[in-house]
């Protein structure tokens, strides 16, 4: 796989270490980042999403789902129950995982359910009112004077 220098973006840049850390984390090797479990992103609104990951063998009590540091961290891990039986095959995997999903500002989690063997975390962004786009009223210039002499 093909290596980026980032080192330019850092020179000629201020303020966006994260636009460039998060670059480097997904030009990373693919073997570094693992496969298991299988999961989708899908979009359900303007501004919402539903994360879904299957955990098919994991009970609602050996998941876990947190948010840190703008970072939505679902874990698990099975207890081990299997010490008394034999298999001739094992092809389900339940084995420990942890995934981790960078979110961006103003992105929450709205919620978490598992139905069926499958874990859907639904995503929604919520833009503060200070950060919305809004009209500016356009006056004559004998009101803006005429308010700029009150405020005196």
């Amino acid at each position: 796989m093909r290596r980026f220098d980032l080192a330019p973006l850092y020179r000629a840049t201020v303020g966006f270490d994260q636009v460039a850390d998060m670059m480097d984390r997904i030009l990373a090797d693919t073997a570094q980042n693992p496969s298991y479990p299988p999961y989708n992103i899908e979009k359900t609104a303007e501004d919402a999403w539903r994360i879904s990951i299957a955990v098919a063998g994991f009970a609602e009590s050996d998941l876990n789902v947190e948010v840190r540091e703008d970072a939505l961290i679902v874990s698990a891990k099975k207890a081990d129950e299997d010490e008394d039986r034999t298999y001739l095959h094992r092809g389900i995997a339940n084995r420990a995982f942890e995934r981790r999903f960078t979110l961006a500002d103003h992105v929450r989690v709205a919620g978490a359910s598992h139905v069926n063997g499958m874990l859907n975390i639904d995503l929604v962004r919520e833009v503060p009112e200070a950060l919305k786009p809004r009209r500016i009223e356009i006056t004559n210039g004998d009101t803006v004077e005429a308010k700029a002499v009150e405020a005196k």
